[in-house]
């Protein structure tokens, strides 16, 4: 029987964080980056750009902290719209990827999917090539979901011992008849009420104005939209896009 000071939140971070694109959330994790933490990046979106750049201004001398693999099916144009050239080889390697690093065990470091909207996109192509005879596309969302949900579960596991960062965009999902909520999108709409149930922590990051007046935050309490949460009642509703990651983490593990 285990008692809770030796349950694994006290070791590890796991979290979801949300965001519309070009709300700065894969430049955010700079914050963290330059905290020493160590990352290994599993990049379908190829956008990590932005984390460059900053780490470069801020803490170039841990730009080696930093491990990545990009990885995206290939497109080619075709008379009924691009189809992936040859076949879909992103959600395989990318399971291949997390069972090598699977077997790390570091608190220090920190797994980060970016972003869950192109591995469920990678998941939907894997699942159409397993099956392309298959008269309904439902049966290829739902292999899809089923492998992607089968992922988190892997990565929320009490195995899988290192910090967990998913990122991902928002599905605005209508649930009533002018009611919206938004979800973490990953693929199709089931999905994604389904994969908060895996982590305690969901955060948001928004944007507000525009050009130079724009100002970047992280949220942490729900909005009328999209249920937010925390574990730890003390962190603040917003915090800073800058830093916040940075802050958040150390509520989380006790810091």
């Amino acid at each position: 029987m285990a008692t809770l000071d030796e349950h694994q939140s006290s070791r590890f971070t796991k979290l979801v964080y949300i965001g519309d694109s070009g709300t700065g959330k894969t430049g955010s994790l700079v914050s963290l980056l330059a905290d020493g933490y160590r990352f290994k990046i599993l990049d379908m979106d190829n956008g990590l750009d932005s984390l460059v750049h900053f780490a470069r201004q801020q803490c170039p001398d841990k730009l080696k902290n930093v491990e990545y693999e990009t990885l995206r099916d290939e497109y080619r144009a075709s008379k009924s719209g691009p189809i992936i050239k040859g076949q879909p080889k992103a959600f395989v390697a990318a399971l291949e990827i997390l069972t090598k690093w699977s077997e790390i065990e570091d608190e220090e470091t920190i797994f980060v999917l970016d972003s869950g909207s192109a591995f469920g996109r990678s998941a939907f192509e894997w699942a159409k090539g397993m099956n392309p005879m298959a008269k309904d596309p439902r049966q290829w969302y739902f292999s899809a979901q089923q492998a992607v949900e089968s992922t988190i579960a892997m990565l929320t596991g009490e195995s899988f011992r290192m910090n967990v960062i998913v990122i991902s965009h928002i599905n605005y999902k209508e649930i009533v008849e002018g009611v919206n909520k938004g979800y973490a999108n990953f693929i199709g709409s089931a999905l994604g009420p389904t994969i908060p149930k895996y982590f305690n922590t969901l955060v948001l990051a928004e944007s507000q104005g525009s050009g130079t007046n724009t100002k970047r935050k992280i949220k942490t309490m729900p909005t009328g939209i999209i249920d937010l949460k925390v574990p730890n009642p003390s962190v603040e509703r917003e915090l800073p896009l800058e830093t916040g990651l940075s802050t958040l983490f150390k509520h989380l593990r006790g810091q």
